[in-house]
Parts: structure tokens; C-alpha cells; sequence
């Protein structure tokens, strides 16, 4: 997808790792946290929107898209960090949080972790490690990719060469059939093209089991105290929400129907019309 005008890159070392960062607008700062198979292009329906009363921020997370491939740090504590050094290199004292799937336990940790760098935290389609209150979401097991992406090795090697139809499955399958716009589908593709892209993708997957348990230590000992909104579509529903509840102060929960796991492109004016108030609650009239 070309920059527009309202957009402009950047590269930003944080953490020991040059991350690219798209930024748009002024105001208070958001911060977006993607997924797999996105980049920073996820959030080009609703980037343009929030930019008008936003400092918007969108990295590319840690070894994907443009983003340096980091040899490890694919854990969600690292993460956290890099998002925490991110604000920080950009002179931002707090941030609105937004995650969604493999962005969303690093939002949770950061809010858990440095509250006060969190002013509202919203999380979207993805379950949170171990935390009870999702087993209707896994009770037939985890999705088939995940046990596959999960060995190290083995799917970057089978993959060379098939990587765009691959990444079309889970475009397709993240919007019920519906896809994406094709610049953004060309862009992840591009992304994700290369033995190299792809073992930083898995990498995450092979991270789950030290980021489940640094979000168990994580509640353990402390709460999210700010705003907290849950979004769930399919195929993660209410499961989300329902892991949130016992540890956060303040939590709004929303079930979006005919919507696919790849939210912010499937139905980008449904999500905005959650966001704008929600981000906008605390901020002067």
C-alpha cells in the first residue's frame, strides 16, 4: 500500500532492534500492535480516520515487514519492551494501546508492567497464554498452524517458494472469504516472502509458551488498571474478554458478528465506531 501524504516512515532503533514505523497525525498517541500475517498495513482502513485527533503509531513488530529480522526476542516481555522503547524514542509519555492476535499479549504486558506509560488498552482476537476463561475456544485444540509453525525449522524450509498462497489462506480465511484490498494483500505478502521472513514469523509461535508463562507471572502479582476494551469476532468470540475479566478494573466488552479475525480490514468502520469513543473518553470536550 503507497503512503499517503497523512503518512510518513520512519526507522527507529529501540530495544537493540531498528524497528519501521509508520506515523500519522498529532495529538495524544496510539499505539498499533499487529499480527501474522500483517504488517503495519493492517490498520490502513482506520489509520487515516484516528490520525485526525491522533498521534497515530504502527510499527512493523519485531523481524517482520521492514523491520530488522531480529535472531530472538519474539517473546511478549521483549515485545513489550520494544513498544516501551518505541514511545520512548518518539517523546511520548503515555500511549493509547491497540493489539490484535500476536500484538495483543505484549499490549497486555506493557499495561501490566508500566501502567503508567498505558492510558487505554484495547485487545483484540487472540487468547492470552495459560489465563482461564477461554477453554470453549480450545476445547477441540489449538488451530492446525500452530503445532506446524511451532517446530523449528520445519515451515520456513516446506514453505520457500508457496508463500503467497499460504498467506492468501489466511487472508481469506481472517475475513470469511471476503480477503483484502490488494495492495495490502501484495504488501504481505512481500512480507512474508523468503525463508528468512518467515522463520521470524514462526519465531513468535515458538516464543508461546515463555510468553504464556511471563503473563502468568505478570497477574500474578499486578491488575490492568486502566480502560480495557475486548474485541472478539470469529473465530476467538467472547474468549478474550472472559481471560480479561478477573484481572482488569475496567473492561468493556464487544462481540462483532459477520466479522473474520483480521478485524481492522473486515470491517474497519465497525472497529472505528468502537475506537473513536472509547480513545476519546478521557481526552478534553
Amino acid at each position: 500500500m503507497p503512503v499517503t501524504a497523512a503518512h510518513h516512515l520512519r526507522r527507529i532503533v529501540t530495544n537493540g532492534v531498528q524497528l519501521n514505523v509508520a506515523i500519522a497525525g498529532d495529538g495524544p498517541a496510539v499505539l498499533l500492535l499487529h499480527g501474522f500475517p500483517h504488517t503495519w498495513q493492517l490498520w490502513s482502513g482506520i489509520m487515516g480516520r484516528l490520525a485526525g485527533r491522533y498521534r497515530v503509531i504502527a510499527p512493523d513488530l519485531r523481524g517482520l515487514g521492514a523491520s530488522a529480522r531480529a535472531v530472538e526476542g519474539y517473546d511478549a516481555g521483549t515485545l513489550a519492551a520494544d513498544a516501551e522503547g518505541l514511545l520512548d524514542a518518539l517523546g511520548e509519555p503515555s500511549a493509547a494501546v491497540v493489539g490484535i492476535d500476536a500484538g495483543t499479549a505484549p499490549a497486555v504486558l506493557l499495561a501490566l508492567r508500566r501502567p503508567g506509560l498505558v492510558r487505554r488498552l484495547v485487545v483484540m482476537e487472540a487468547l492470552l497464554g495459560r489465563l482461564p476463561g477461554a477453554e470453549h475456544v480450545v476445547a477441540g485444540g489449538a488451530p492446525w498452524w500452530f503445532g506446524f509453525h511451532a517446530v523449528p525449522g520445519l515451515a520456513e524450509t516446506v514453505l520457500a517458494g508457496n508463500e503467497a498462497p499460504y498467506i492468501d489462506w489466511f487472508l481469506d480465511s481472517g475475513t470469511l472469504g471476503r480477503g483484502v484490498p490488494d495492495d495490502v494483500r501484495a504488501a504481505f505478502v512481500h512480507a512474508y516472502t523468503g525463508s528468512e521472513a518467515l522463520r521470524c514469523a514462526f519465531s513468535y509461535y515458538r516464543a508461546l509458551p515463555t510468553s504464556a508463562q511471563q503473563i502468568q507471572d505478570a497477574v500474578a502479582t499486578a491488575r490492568l488498571t486502566m480502560p480495557t476494551m475486548a474485541v472478539g469476532s470469529h473465530p476467538i468470540g467472547t474468549g478474550l474478554e472472559r481471560q480479561l475479566r478477573p484481572i482488569t478494573d475496567d473492561l468493556v466488552g464487544h462481540h462483532l458478528q459477520d466479522c473474520g479475525h483480521i478485524i481492522p480490514l473486515d470491517r474497519p468502520d465497525a472497529l472505528f465506531a468502537l475506537l473513536a469513543p472509547f480513545l476519546s473518553a478521557d481526552l478534553p470536550k
